[in-house]
């Protein structure tokens, strides 16, 4: 059901400080950004490391998601669904795919996203090779 983690979310209070330490500090590279959140990526890597900003300080919450890519989060969440895990969030289409959350039994949030291919014939993020297409030749 998951291919592999995709990534680690923190929640930071101070994204512009924490930017700052992440980037000039530990030295690594800035792989996407939206005035929201960042994401860093060092070659070699295929998880990103990302900060989005703590939007409701809440007791009981952790500060960090777990992030995982799958290659149908339809499929997924119905069979989530089917096994009484609970929501945070239900599927939603967002500019980089589709995203849901869930959460363990001990409320931490576990995010699940599909990213589409950057177009028809490019690769699913969690593939590397080649992959023929049919009907090309």
């Amino acid at each position: 059901m998951f291919k592999r983690l995709g990534a680690a979310i923190l929640l930071v209070e101070d994204l512009q400080k924490c930017i700052a330490f992440y980037q000039d500090t530990l030295e690594l590279k800035i792989k996407n950004q939206s005035p929201d959140w960042v994401e860093f990526q060092n070659e070699g890597q295929s998880a990103v490391l990302a900060l989005h900003p703590t939007r409701i300080k809440q007791k009981g919450f952790s500060n960090m998601l777990v992030g995982f890519n799958v290659s149908n989060l339809e499929s997924v969440c119905k069979k989530l669904e089917d096994k009484q895990v609970k929501f945070y969030k239900k599927i939603t289409q967002e500019s980089f795919g589709k995203h849901a959350i869930i959460e363990d039994p001990e409320g931490h949030l576990i995010s699940i996203v599909e990213i589409p291919p950057k177009d028809e014939l490019g690769q699913i993020p969690y593939y590397h090779g080649f992959a023929p297409v049919e009907g090309l030749m």
